[in-house]
């Protein structure tokens, strides 16, 4: 007897204290969940004080964005604007120069083809026969041929000359000359000796070019031709094409 009421005193204690263990479990989950439910009002309800004012600074913060992207996006509108017109000027100006050097290559052009009148500086390039033919030697290798005329005629040009002429002959760009006889033809016009070149240029670049070592003039001194070389001040040639009014 004695020991089956120890039995149930035993069996009673433990329901006891299992009892006060889910009394405390439960108050415990209980408090957690309500603890819980308010941490979740407050974070996904109604906004907290702190929160309302970091929105509030997110807010201002991206209008101010917006607002300096707006004033810059309004000064790039006007720096392309002043690029546009100073493109346009610049472009302006480019036609201008390429007007000027178009007028400015014509009226080369027509300086070399002969239809403008040409007056300048220059020089004067005189070629005659040799006076003296040894005994026995071919008289043709001490007299001026076109081959001389062509060496001189050359170098001006090249050397720079606005125009050139051959005894008051003024030369263009299909002009011909050939030997004829005794006498040298000019856009067939005859003309003996001696041969008085002009060219209107620079004289103190002309000259020079006429006088390198083995240049022009030594070749033609080997051929025994007289030369006379003088600097003039003015040159006057007329136009080829002129009209009788």
């Amino acid at each position: 007897m004695n020991e089956r009421k120890m039995k149930r005193v035993k069996v009673r204690g433990k329901h006891v204290i299992l009892s006060f263990v889910c009394l405390v479990l439960g108050f415990m989950i209980s408090f957690s969940y309500q603890f819980t439910k308010q941490e979740a009002a407050n974070g996904n309800g109604k906004p907290t004080e702190r929160q309302w004012t970091k929105e509030y600074e997110y807010r201002n913060n991206l209008i101010e964005q917006e607002e300096k992207n707006r004033e810059l996006q309004k000064e790039l509108v006007e720096k392309q604007e002043k690029v546009r017109e100073i493109e346009e000027e610049l472009a302006k100006g480019e036609q201008e120069k390429i007007y000027f050097n178009l007028v400015e290559d014509v009226e080369k052009l027509r300086m070399y083809v002969g239809d403008v009148r040409v007056k300048g500086q220059g020089i004067q390039v005189t070629l005659s026969d040799s006076s003296y033919v040894p005994t026995g030697e071919d008289v043709n290798n001490y007299i001026v041929h076109e081959s001389h005329l062509f060496k001189v005629i050359n170098e001006l040009y090249i050397s720079g000359a606005q125009a050139v002429s051959i005894n008051g002959k003024r030369l263009s760009h299909d002009s011909y000359i050939y030997c004829n006889g005794p006498v040298v033809t000019v856009d067939g016009n005859p003309y003996p000796a001696p041969f008085v070149i002009a060219g209107i240029g620079n004289p103190d670049v002309l000259i020079p070019a006429l006088n390198i070592n083995g240049g022009v003039i030594d070749q033609l001194l080997q051929d025994n031709i007289v030369i006379k070389v003088e600097k003039k001040s003015e040159i006057v040639m007329e136009p080829l094409l002129q009209t009788n009014e």
